[in-house]
């Protein structure tokens, strides 16, 4: 059945209505891992990075394979690393609603070591567009089945660290969490309710995630901006509105390690997502030919990683009010890379 062809202005207005279930239900969802992070006795990074971070990377899996199968390299890779910067972003957004720098409060090292994998992530990814994927099997490139072999080590590896105690940073902030009223009742919930409510909200997250991007689309063909702009801004927004809400959510209520592990987790998986992307693109590996906004999307993904993992190992950093000025700084940077975009495009 084809879809009703809309409007510009009702391809916004769907894009607007999603956007607020998408925030509403990403809300919901920090709350309820928050609430399962301490039922289960999980420790609130490992719970961002592993599922959270999944959990809201659902529009990005459901966007990126529909896309490569559909055989759209430029959406695949403009949503997936223009994302990278976007979601970064959003870390430094949720500082506003931290007391203090957010990267002051993490008291053991596995978050600058996710930043440091992310990095070394996003420098391979790099180098292969650079390369333009020369060994190819079954028109699979060898660089996308890399990205995927050092993503499984640098989770294991992440998973392995997480009990480990052999870094003490000094000049910690106050740990307790913010006055900011969570949903009442989350607390004398049974396990089976906090894990349902938590399915319906991923559901959601999933449901009109994919609303979202089907507006953005929309609205890249009916504004004339095109594919490559909108992938690595309004799509990459699109996608990354989950991160958004459940960031901010997260640091409202004082689990500040959960939000700094969800950016970054998230972050791994945009990049991991181009391996099973490339087995569905049968037009070649999907990581040659790229266009010169990945690159710039991937440098500045790097740009902007490298920043927060100075502000997690420098403590006494200078701050702009209550900001850290890692977060301005990630801020401007991203700023900086829609204007590059925009005249890359």
């Amino acid at each position: 059945m084809d879809i009703p062809a809309t409007t510009l202005g009702q391809s916004a207005l769907i894009f607007l209505f999603s956007a607020i279930c998408v925030w509403i239900a990403g809300a919901r969802l920090a709350y309820l891992a928050d609430a399962l992070a301490d039922r289960f006795k999980l420790a609130k990074s490992l719970m961002g990075l592993l599922i959270l971070s999944l959990a809201t990377s659902l529009p990005e899996v459901a966007t990126t394979l529909g896309a490569a199968i559909g055989q759209a390299r430029d959406l695949v890779l403009n949503n997936l690393f223009g994302g990278i910067t976007l979601q970064t972003a959003i870390l430094a957004m949720s500082d506003f609603w931290a007391r203090g720098p957010i990267t002051n409060y993490p008291r053991k090292a596995n978050h600058a070591l996710e930043a440091t994998l992310l990095v070394l992530l996003l420098s391979v990814a790099l180098i292969i567009t650079n390369l333009g994927e020369t060994f190819v099997f079954a028109g699979v490139g060898l660089g996308s089945v890399c990205i995927a072999v050092v993503y499984g080590g640098a989770i294991w590896l992440l998973r392995r660290y997480d009990d480990s105690s052999d870094w003490v940073p000094v000049d910690l902030p106050d740990p307790d969490p913010l006055a900011f009223p969570a949903p009442t009742g989350l607390a004398v919930k049974s396990n089976r309710a906090l894990i349902a409510q938590a399915a319906a909200a991923c559901i959601a997250i999933l449901i009109f995630g994919l609303l979202l991007v089907f507006s953005a689309d929309r609205i890249a063909v009916q504004s004339g901006l095109g594919a490559g702009f909108i992938g690595v801004t309004l799509l990459a927004l699109a996608t990354s509105l989950p991160e958004l809400t459940t960031s901010i959510a997260a640091v409202r209520i004082g689990a500040y390690t959960m939000a700094i592990s969800n950016i970054f987790g998230s972050n791994l998986i945009m990049l991991v997502l181009v391996f099973p992307a490339d087995i569905l693109f049968r037009s070649g590996p999907i990581l040659r030919d790229t266009s010169r906004t990945v690159s710039l999307a991937l440098s500045f993904g790097l740009a902007v990683t490298a920043i927060y993992l100075i502000g997690l190992i420098v403590r006494r950093k200078p701050r702009v009010g209550d900001v850290g000025l890692d977060s301005i700084l990630v801020m401007l940077t991203f700023m900086a890379s829609l204007a590059a975009y925009y005249f890359a495009r």
